[in-house]
């Protein structure tokens, strides 16, 4: 099981999920659920490596290890700390 700590929030999930029901749990908006708006923008700060790889739709926008769109985001395993 992995952790998801949202602004000081902790979260459990299961490793190889999308962390979007979280953030939104969490309260951070979501337009689109696509990756296309850019809504869901959120920042990472701790166990960026725990995340997969950005995809397509975060590359376009410009994103990067620590600026990630939750609507993308799977987190393989570990402990990840993000703010919105």
């Amino acid at each position: 099981m992995a952790k998801v700590i949202i602004d000081n929030v902790e979260y459990t999930i299961e490793d190889g999920q999308q962390i979007a029901p979280l953030c939104e749990k969490a309260g951070i908006p979501f337009s689109c659920n696509s990756g296309v708006c850019g809504t869901c923008q959120i920042g990472i700060l701790e166990g960026a490596d725990n995340l997969g790889e950005l995809n397509q739709e975060e590359n376009d926008l410009g994103m990067d290890r620590k600026h990630r769109l939750g609507c993308q985001c799977v987190i393989k395993s570990g402990v990840v700390k993000i703010t919105y």
